[in-house]
């Protein structure tokens, strides 16, 4: 099989990276995804896909490898619980069951289970272990004929790598889940600590791999196929070192790591064959399958509050923005102005496409973007303020990154090249716009460096991310502090935002700018400690972490 473009996102832009064993690995030059291109016949997979294919399947490989993988089963199936935040029940489908460890154990669990398997020796030795008690069907999930909406979850651990095409794959998966079904996905990353650090050495660079998933890709393929509430994370397995000695034995890598069996062999043997958990190679994922609209929705979130002088035609804009291949939902939230503001928003409530929140009082800017944020129902979130110093022509090119499936999270950077001290300037206060000024470039360089980050505007009004990114996310802060609050809780959950230039002309405090000199930097301080220093990632590794409680 030979991909014309690329098979996540589509784009034309690929372009040949390095061969492994004869066969050349291309990389998407737009979403990083990498693939072999062209793929090995059917003929050279299936004599690497033989009854001696799972480590523990051949004479002197640890007779612990079923074990271990039982307590890996029994993890999946805890991560799976936390992540749904209930129980689980009903119907498991496993694609690629291998000898059943995961099926067996769901049984155990009190879930009604089926097994697909593509090798006839694997799915035989899963059938003796369930015995009976759950369906294994020979074949891939296009061979098995599986019905619509028959299923409450969906797992497939170390599988996507192998299908010939992960776009076709995760339709049918989408296709065989009950509406709200949920999907649990490993798979080896490109952004592993191993693979960056063996680099075209990485033992997952192997024939039968066809593609090469990090984060991001795994995220925009899920999201590009209907699924919601994505949730990615470092993956973890239950494995002994006598397991990891067959591993390098059975695929071998040069360099100090090739000494790793032989050094392995020279512990004690209750130290080899204790079993513990290891942060893998791999990423996991849970998604929930979503509605399949027919056109995208883009939420609005208007915060308002004494914006009088401009609102009236702000909303007029608003309501003749078109934006292709999108439908519009704008939510106002409106803080009980003093100016008539109120009365102004009061008139689009009831319209097609608004919402109209009104606030007994004003809490500030971050409250009211929160309870618009409750209310948002669309797959993308744009922020916009009610002060026209932002210019909605922009609307388009920050969303073509989300609509064309390459980014998560767009930031529309105010002053894009240019130094930081021309981004405000007011000619009745100079002084108040150099101090603003510096107090940009202070806290960006703080925030750069206390996170990793390399961004010339995190504090833009314009943050523009698909909806499923912050799910599961609890914000707190109720001013300006709240745009410290929900750039770092996404990076945490480990988006990275990509940034493009925007116009903007700053108000004057004349003009009705409401920063405060004093408060806020002391708010945008104690922001940055709390997320910096109290705020636990929000991905599914912290998830995964605590789903190791108990499993051994």
């Amino acid at each position: 099989m030979y991909h014309r473009s690329c098979p996540i996102c589509s784009g034309k832009r690929t372009a040949y990276a390095f061969s492994h064993e004869g066969y050349r690995i291309c990389r998407c030059d737009d979403c990083t995804f990498m693939f072999v291109n062209p793929q090995p016949s059917d003929e050279v997979l299936a004599k690497i896909y033989n009854e001696t294919y799972f480590i523990g399947s051949i004479s002197g490989e640890s007779d612990i490898a079923q074990d271990v993988k039982r307590a890996t089963a029994r993890h999946y199936l805890r991560l799976m619980e936390l992540y749904a935040g209930s129980p689980l029940r009903g119907r498991v489908l496993e694609i690629g069951c291998g000898r059943g460890e995961l099926i067996f154990e769901a049984v155990e669990h009190g879930l009604e289970a089926v097994g697909v398997e593509y090798a006839e020796a694997s799915a035989s030795q899963a059938r003796a272990l369930v015995d009976g008690h759950a369906k294994i069907l020979t074949g891939d999930i296009d061979s098995a004929d599986l019905p619509a909406a028959s299923f409450d979850y969906c797992v497939f651990a170390d599988v996507i790598e192998h299908v010939r095409d992960p776009a076709a794959f995760i339709e049918q998966v989408w296709r065989i889940l009950k509406p709200g079904g949920m999907v649990f996905i490993a798979t080896p990353s490109i952004d592993s600590p191993t693979a960056r650090f063996m680099r075209e050495n990485w033992m997952e660079f192997k024939l039968e791999h066809l593609s090469y998933f990090n984060r991001h890709t795994l995220d925009q393929l899920l999201h590009r196929h209907h699924f919601s509430d994505i949730q990615t994370g470092a993956g973890y397995k239950v494995l002994t070192l006598d397991y990891i000695g067959s591993h390098f034995q059975r695929y071998p890598v040069g360099g100090v790591l090739g000494l790793v069996p032989k050094a392995l062999r020279m512990l004690p043997a209750g130290m080899r064959e204790e079993p513990r958990f290891f942060r893998s190679s791999g990423i996991i994922a849970c998604a929930t399958k979503g509605p399949r609209h027919p056109v995208r929705r883009l939420s609005i979130i208007v915060p308002v509050y004494n914006e009088a002088a401009t609102v009236t035609e702000l909303l007029q804009l608003l309501e003749a923005k078109v934006l292709d291949g999108l439908e519009k939902e704008i939510i106002l939230v409106e803080s009980n102005s003093t100016d008539g503001s109120r009365e102004i928003v009061q008139r689009y409530a009831g319209r097609e496409g608004w919402k109209v929140i009104l606030q007994d009082k004003a809490r500030g800017k971050g409250f009211a973007v929160r309870e618009g944020l409750a209310q948002a129902t669309g797959d993308y979130v744009l922020i916009q303020d009610s002060d026209l110093e932002y210019d909605l022509e922009d609307y388009d090119v920050l969303l073509e990154p989300l609509l064309a499936g390459r980014e998560s999270f767009v930031l529309g950077a105010r002053h894009g090249k240019r130094p930081w001290w021309k981004l405000r300037r007011f000619s009745d206060r100079p002084a108040s716009a150099l101090l603003l000024n510096f107090g940009h470039y202070l806290f960006a360089t703080a925030i750069n460096v206390m996170f990793g980050l390399r961004l010339r505007d995190p504090f833009t009004m314009y943050k523009v991310f698909r909806r499923d990114c912050i799910y599961g996310l609890k914000f707190e802060c109720n001013r300006f502090d709240f745009d410290y609050e929900l750039l770092l809780k996404l990076v945490l959950r480990g988006y990275r935002p990509i940034e493009i230039a925007v116009n903007y002309r700053s108000r004057s405090f004349s003009e009705g700018k409401k920063v405060r000199f004093i408060q806020d930097p002391l708010l945008w301080i104690k922001a940055l400690y709390r997320l910096r220093f109290r705020t636990p990632r929000s991905d599914l590794s912290s998830l995964a972490r605590e789903a190791q409680r108990g499993i051994l």
